[in-house]
């Protein structure tokens, strides 16, 4: 059927837009959007002919084909945009010139190069001259189609972000390589974006390496010395941990034990639940430089290079973790190389790969190399700043709409919840101890054991689930998300009916795999339609209409099977509705959360859809999706490593990032931890929770021991109080975090903001991945050492500084020692800003906000816009709701509160305000029981007031 519809979409699309014809001397042709061009030097290797397409001033579609025409297959990332905009096409020299209000677009004739730049003819970007792009002919399960690598130029002063999010603990990426693979942690993203006030979509769907695109290399690509000297191999020693009875000894060139099918290559007599494996000898490359090496793992993983420890790290063993170091070697030199690996439990993962320095040639430069697709496809987006660039990017992937108002609030989640009383249990503690709280998490197995896929609750645990949630709802006024899997086993009814339409990928069960708990299983084909909507009718009759008010989207990579090489993960998604798994494998959680997404809105359509998904694509911000890390560990480092990951996320241009605060996998000794270990799992999750109060979605989640306040320490611990500290202040912020999603929406706003997009002038933020805004004004930064009592803080030049808790005012452009007691994690408040605070809430919706204490603080101009529509429906699409401007001038001293504009069902007409106002002569405290500087009572009309 696809392939029809394709042929048939091919033979409109030749009717409507023929294939050009170029003589010798017209190299260009004018089309209603822009233009094509046939280079003189263009052929099936470099691109034969290449199309313009103005979609704004400042948005640019080009399409580099190999063949004599420009394919029709499907987009999904990329949404219609009505516009159309003003532009001329010109020659100039040995160029073709397209000129938009706001940019120019040069080709050259030749070679087919495309160079994009301002008007006054400053470059933004080039693609670099010479061979910028290659086209490989292959075939994929018999589906024709090209490898592809485009090259871009990049100055030694840029900087790149965004694409996803990745757990290697980077910030900026330039120099290094992001592999854009959906694998659980990992989120791919082709959207990247430069400190030069640009931004790269690229409009692929098969796994794709970007910036320093070439392929990691065994361990033997270096020169090897065993521990004797021997050169070739290292030594390798497996032990017995436990018995302490002697070691297996033997030669290995190379540590790749990566995928399921690598567990034959270890020793017959190697038992790995007990095993204790000591790589040992010298190494020696032939380049000098900064070589990296790749270290995939599961388990205690420790690495040394020349003395150095570079890696010390756990990961569950079904789930391994990754880490990217770097080692200065000279050309020859030998260095000691140590590794020691325990192994967790008796499938265990390791494996080390190098990459050399990068060639001089090839420094300035980063290139986009996927592994499918019929043209280089790409869009380019400029703007004045990243906020603008990120704007261009929900152009064409569509706004980012609102989740519903709850979804701001505190979530508890465990894995899992086995019971109905024990669910509601936690509920009713959280309540009784009055802890904020607006959402319960039920994650997988409520259903009977062999059922998955049925969508039903089990009976025995769950004897009555209507009346659970009429009980969550009415009674404890919380809402109930629940984990749904695109995963059907084999034999129930739900299967039966997805097989018998065609609907399923069926590899998996022919052969005969059987997932962790010992069942058949497969996942439905989501890039079918008629697929995606059978999905949602089976969620809508079994849970939907039973209340459920939002889906957690799991194991979205798809993961059919874990830990299995790319080609089997392939072959586990065939056959794939619109072509091969290849070509659109990165794809998949896009195309699920539309078909739910669009099948609510159907169903309900003035009920918020609400999504959690482990993974994600570009463009999925349009259907209400928000995304977490995945199942990260519980360790320092991993905690570290989710700062940075949701930074480029957000400026991957997704808004809605959030994380299993406390880590999901959990070391064995906090399971039944001494005092040493209990001390250390509570300032953990001290710390965790700190930092998880100041991201876009609040919520706590993982393995055992349960992550609940109260089952981290007892209520008269610091733990327990700095815990609940931070939620209610969350929840008192949450006038101002509601407000930022409105701006999400109305503005393209991005939430948590890496500093680089509000200080993009000051290069020393250029690589800080530990610290954050949240909006505009709130400077945070985790705490990710234990132990620490302070940690640096750079506060971004520009700008003065206050301490939120003391109200203390520090200068910008400084790195200062910042206290971090237990208790509190430094957050400073730019000057200029203006904070609207609410009263203390149990849930979102408890109250109105009423009154609002506005913290003004002083030493610059600053304004905050106020936020408000009915929450939970999507009546703001209609324009129904309200915003009121703060405005502040540090010239007069004044706070002006703007007329009230719009207007929603059920708004506060008359309401009152608090000011505070914060000065650097004139520290004050956070303390909202404190008496305010000013009171006002606002009735929608201007107010102006001075201090």
């Amino acid at each position: 059927m696809r392939k029809i519809l394709t042929l048939l979409l091919t033979a409109v699309f030749l009717l409507a837009f023929p294939v050009f014809s170029f003589s010798q001397n017209v190299r260009y042709q004018k089309t209603d959007n822009g233009v094509i061009i046939r280079p003189v030097n263009g052929d099936e290797s470099s691109g034969k002919q290449i199309k313009l397409e103005v979609v704004s001033d400042k948005i640019i579609h080009a399409v580099i084909s190999p063949e004599g025409f420009f394919s029709l297959e499907p987009g999904l990332m990329v949404v219609p945009v009505k516009s159309k905009p003003e532009f001329t096409v010109s020659e100039a020299g040995a160029y073709i010139q397209l000129n938009t209000r706001s940019l120019m677009v040069k080709v050259n004739t030749t070679t087919g190069q495309i160079l994009y730049q301002d008007l006054s003819g400053k470059s933004i970007l080039e693609e670099k001259a010479g061979i910028s792009r290659s086209f490989r002919a292959v075939s994929n399960g018999g589906e024709a189609s090209y490898e592809l690598k485009q090259v871009f130029s990049s100055p030694a002063d840029e900087s790149i972000y965004g694409l996803g999010q990745h757990q290697d603990d980077m910030m900026d990426y330039k120099g290094k390589q992001v592999l854009l693979l959906q694998n659980n942690t990992d989120v791919a993203i082709p959207f990247l974006l430069s400190n030069k006030h640009y931004g790269i979509l690229w409009d692929n769907y098969s796994i794709t390496k970007v910036g320093d695109t070439r392929d990691y290399q065994p361990l033997s690509s270096l020169r090897l010395f065993s521990r004797e000297g021997n050169e070739g191999w290292l030594t390798a020693n497996y032990e017995n941990r436990k018995s302490g009875g002697a070691s297996l000894k033997r030669a290995e060139s190379d540590i790749d034990y990566s995928f399921l099918s690598d567990m034959k290559k270890f020793p017959d007599s190697f038992k790995m639940a007990n095993g204790l494996v000591k790589w040992e000898g010298k190494i020696a490359s032939g380049y000098s430089g900064l070589h990296h090496f790749n270290v995939k793992y599961a388990g205690y993983i420790k690495m040394w290079v020349n003395g150095e420890l570079l890696v010390d790290k756990w990961r569950q063993a079904w789930n391994p973790g990754s880490a990217v170091v770097g080692a200065e070697m000279q050309k020859d030199k030998k260095y000691d190389i140590r590794i020691e690996w325990l192994p967790d439990g008796n499938e265990s993962y390791l494996s080390v790969k190098c990459l050399t320095p990068i060639p001089e040639w090839e420094k300035n430069q980063y290139a986009f190399s996927s592994e499918s697709g019929d043209a280089v496809n790409y869009y380019f987006v400029s703007g004045n700043d990243a906020d603008e660039v990120i704007s261009g990017y929900r152009t064409l992937t569509g706004k980012a709409v609102l989740l519903p108002k709850w979804a701001m609030g505190f979530w508890q989640s465990r894995e899992r919840y086995k019971t109905q009383e024990e669910l509601l249990g936690v509920v009713k503690e959280f309540r009784d101890r009055k802890i904020p709280i607006d959402n319960i998490v039920l994650d997988w197995q409520y259903w009977k054991p062999d059922s998955w896929g049925t969508h039903e609750f089990d009976k025995s645990r769950f004897p009555d689930a209507d009346g659970m949630i009429k009980t969550l709802h009415d009674t404890y006024h919380t809402r109930l998300m629940i984990s749904v899997w695109p995963k059907f086993y084999t034999g129930n009814a739900n299967y039966e009916l997805m097989n018998k339409n065609g609907f399923l990928y069926k590899h998996n069960i022919a052969d005969g795999r059987k997932d962790w708990l010992g069942y058949q299983s497969t996942f439905y084909d989501a890039f079918n339609p008629e697929a995606r909507t059978l999905f949602w009718d089976l969620m809508d009759k079994k849970l939907y209409k039973k209340g459920i008010d939002a889906w957690w989207m799991d194991a979205t990579e798809p993961d059919i099977h874990s830990n299995l090489p790319i080609w089997e993960r392939k072959y586990n998604m065939t056959p794939n509705y619109l072509g091969s798994a290849t070509k659109y494998f990165n794809a998949f959680p896009l195309q699920n959360s539309k078909g739910v997404y669009e099948g609510q809105r159907k169903a309900n359509p003035n009920e918020r859809v609400f999504i959690l998904t482990r993974s994600a694509y570009g463009g999925l911000q349009r259907y209400a999706a928000a995304t977490w890390s995945g199942d990260i560990a519980s360790r320092w480092e991993d905690m570290k490593s989710q700062i940075s990951a949701g930074l480029n996320f957000s400026l991957s241009g997704l808004p809605y990032w959030t994380m299993d605060i406390g880590g999901f996998s959990v070391e064995r000794r906090y399971e039944k931890p001494n005092d040493k270990d209990l001390k250390e799992w509570r300032e953990l999750n001290t710390r965790w929770y700190q930092f998880g109060a100041f991201v876009p979605l609040f919520r706590g989640h993982g393995q055992f021991p349960y992550r609940e306040v109260y089952n981290i320490a007892p209520e008269d611990h610091p733990a327990y109080q700095s815990i609940l500290y931070y939620n209610k202040l969350r929840y008192r912020l949450m006038p101002y975090i509601y407000s930022l999603a409105g701006a999400t929406y109305q503005k393209d706003y991005t939430i948590m903001r890496g500093l680089v997009m509000d200080y993009g002038t000051d290069g020393k933020v250029k690589d800080i991945g530990d610290e954050y805004l949240f909006g505009p004004s709130l400077l945070i930064n985790p705490v990710y050492e234990y132990g620490a009592t302070s940690r640096k803080v750079y506060l971004p030049e520009g700008n003065g500084w206050y301490d939120l808790y003391t109200g203390r005012h520090t200068k910008g452009g400084q790195t200062i020692k910042a206290d971090a007691p237990y208790n509190r994690m430094p957050v400073y408040v730019k000057a200029g800003s203006v904070i609207p605070y609410g009263p203390e809430l149990q849930y979102t919706d408890e109250k109105p906000a009423d009154a609002i204490t506005l913290y003004v603080y002083g030493g610059q101009d600053g304004m905050f816009t106020l936020y408000e529509d009915e929450g939970t429906n999507y009546n703001y699409e209609k324009e129904e709701y309200a915003t009121i401007n703060f405005n502040y001038s540090e010239k007069s001293k004044s706070l002006t509160i703007s007329e009230r504009k719009g207007n929603y069902k059920g708004m506060l007409k008359d309401r009152k305000f608090h000011i505070v106002y914060i000065s650097e002569k004139k520290p004050i405290p956070l303390n909202f029981n404190q008496k305010p500087t000013k009171t006002i009572q606002y009735n929608g009309n201007q107010i102006i007031t001075r201090f």
